[in-house]
């Protein structure tokens, strides 16, 4: 049974297909009588001004004063305009860790079974400290930053993590052979974090090699650690591996807020259609029942919607199946009756 204390959520529905899923998420919750009340703010790329704050206070105040908040998909231009939203969140709250779990999915097929790994990824500096200037005319310098501080903390994050969650192993991913000083640091902090978790397996891999190795075997992976880079690259690799980002679940984990969010586009393609695929947003909302002590009934509504996944009745067209978000829903819903 669920608790009964109420949980205040800041909920950003996002852009596109986000405010769509959103409400989808908001239902399935109602059904399951989940103890989350939500407080629902508005932050689109549209509303934003380049060389003006990025996020408006309101949802500053608000994912202060709650400490959890919940969010759909936000754009990002490409090459010019604004800067990423997504980044702004995570650097202004300070949210260190971005947790990415990927595991198979009964019912949709993929190349390998039996996948079950965590991608815990650095979440404020390496090449995405935003430091990029014009050094002279078609030549741009673009500054990675590795720091002593955020490395121990993602490294300890990560063994306590796999500790935690009785994992057997992580494997830290770097590019030490190239980048020795600040691919070096990381890994120094990798291995000293290593050496306080003795229980726990560690190996190291060169990130090119850690690309190939999951393509050919990702079952030898548990708990993977990286810097920012490497770690958004990586953790969407791993999401193909068992159906795609409309099934890969995230959280951004800081020392007092922590952002749940799904990682796919905003696919305005299909925006307003009521065709977007929920899932995704769904996990990360489990992510955050747990995150919230919440844990039988975050593994509940997950139970469900995997169970929705693997009878393969009602699929979204994403997933090769022809119905539409409140359909979906509506199956979770049916599962979640006693």
């Amino acid at each position: 049974m669920p608790s009964q204390n109420q949980h205040p959520v800041t909920l950003i529905p996002g852009e596109g297909i986000g405010p769509e899923i959103a409400d989808a998420v908001v239902r399935i919750f109602e059904s399951a009588e989940a103890p989350v009340s939500w407080e629902r703010v508005e932050l689109s790329s549209a509303a934003a001004v380049e060389g003006e704050p990025l996020l408006p206070e309101a949802v500053i105040e608000s994912v202060r004063k709650n400490g959890t908040a919940l969010k759909g998909p936000l754009a990002t231009p490409i090459g010019k305009g604004h800067g990423s939203l997504n980044l702004a969140l995570r650097k202004t709250f300070q949210l260190y860790a971005n947790v990415r779990p990927t595991r198979n999915v009964a019912g949709l097929e993929s190349r390998f079974k039996n996948v079950d790994l965590v991608v815990v990824r650095e979440n404020t500096e390496g090449e995405y400290s935003g430091l990029e200037h014009e050094v002279a005319p078609g030549v741009v310098e673009s500054i990675k930053v590795i720091t002593r501080t955020a490395s121990e903390r993602i490294a300890r994050y990560a063994f306590e993590y796999a500790a935690t969650a009785n994992r057997r192993k992580v494997s830290a991913v770097h590019k030490a052979n190239i980048m020795k000083k600040s691919d070096g640091l990381f890994l120094q902090c990798c291995r000293e974090a290593a050496e306080k978790y003795s229980h726990i397996e560690y190996d190291e891999l060169i990130v090119d090699n850690c690309c190939m190795q999951l393509v050919l075997d990702p079952c030898r992976f548990d708990v993977m650690v990286l810097p920012n880079l490497y770690g958004d690259i990586v953790s969407d690799l791993c999401a193909g591996l068992v159906g795609g980002l409309g099934l890969a679940p995230s959280g951004n984990i800081g020392e007092s807020i922590a952002l749940f969010e799904s990682v796919h586009g905003t696919a305005p393609d299909i925006a307003g259609q009521g065709k977007a695929n929920p899932a995704a947003l769904l996990f990360s909302a489990c992510m955050m029942l747990r995150h919230l002590g919440e844990t039988d009934l975050g593994d509940r509504i997950e139970r469900a919607c995997y169970d929705v996944l693997a009878e393969g009745r009602c699929l979204t067209a994403d997933l090769g199946g022809k119905v539409g978000t409140r359909e979906f829903s509506d199956a979770v819903i049916e599962k979640l009756q006693p």
